[in-house]
């Protein structure tokens, strides 16, 4: 990473936040130990994460969607691991491309680890992103918090979730570290566990522990999870009825709006907000990689 500045924005979706290092050829290097100090509260900038901008045709994980989409969401948790998506993240990725003036309202599509997105940016702000098809593997787990346990759904919607609904959200603990779960072979890679509590027809609200980065105010993907798996709780399934199954799903963040369409393509639509851009010091960055 041998450059004399490094860009940077910083932005949020339902208050999951995120670094973006724009980088359009794929220039820099950016190793785990330098994702998990900028995304790091005290020492860093700051974020459950760290969107990484680049062109498609310019990164080798994304090379073979360049015909579909521009741009690549190299996306990285707080730890610095990489994942397969982020929901939030595809929206505020969309914002910064709209700032940038890469992309204008409407229509755009964003390459991620989970296939390619479609996204549309509304006058009025908000982003809706086609999040794609939920799996529902027969497979689940029973996670346990504080003595109690409950049986979770497992939820694929190109990253795992378990979704587990809960009588009280404060029942999860503190989300500090991983809540137990077995058995742990369903999900070797780490998955991400929503609690879910009712608040009133086909509206849910929601906490969760991210892989890699902790509990976090918003995650798009698990909003999606959790709106599919109260809508099988409830006997709804669109692919039987023919008719969309929205959701209201309130996180500690902000509120997401969940459709699910008789397709099983379920849409995300939510805010996105850029709230500050500069340089990160090249030297300090160094001393981390050196």
């Amino acid at each position: 990473m041998s450059t004399s500045q490094i860009a940077f924005l910083k932005g949020h979706g339902t208050e999951n936040d995120f670094v973006i290092v724009p980088d359009p050829d794929n220039a820099l290097d950016l190793p785990v130990p330098v994702v998990a100090r900028l995304c790091d509260r005290r020492a860093g900038i700051g974020g459950d994460g760290l969107l990484h901008v680049v062109r498609s045709a310019a990164h080798p994980d994304a090379r073979d969607m360049a015909d579909q989409a521009e741009w690549f969401m190299d996306y990285r948790n707080a730890d610095g691991s990489v994942a397969e998506m982020c929901g939030n993240g595809v929206r505020v990725f969309a914002r910064y491309l709209q700032r940038a003036g890469f992309a204008a309202e409407g229509d755009l599509a964003v390459a991620t680890r989970g296939g390619v997105k479609r996204v549309h940016i509304a006058k009025d702000g908000d982003v809706t992103v086609s999040m794609g098809r939920a799996a529902l593997p027969d497979t689940g787990v029973t996670v346990t918090v504080d003595g109690r346990s409950w049986d979770a759904r497992n939820v694929n919607m190109g990253n795992p979730h378990a979704v587990a609904f809960v009588e009280d959200l404060d029942h999860a603990g503190d989300l500090f570290s991983v809540p137990p779960f077995s058995p742990q072979s369903v999900y070797p890679d780490g998955v991400n566990i929503e609690f879910v509590a009712d608040r009133g027809p086909r509206h849910v609200a929601m906490r969760v522990h991210e892989r890699g980065s902790g509990e976090t105010r918003s995650c798009g993907t698990g909003a999606c999870a959790v709106a599919v798996a109260a809508a099988r709780r409830d006997g709804v399934d669109p692919a039987q009825t023919g008719a969309p199954a929205t959701y209201t799903v309130d996180l500690p963040g902000g509120t997401l709006v969940i459709t699910e369409h008789p397709d099983g393509g379920i849409d995300m639509t939510g805010p996105a907000v850029i709230v500050a851009e500069g340089v990160i010091d090249s030297a300090w960055v160094e001393t981390m990689i050196g």
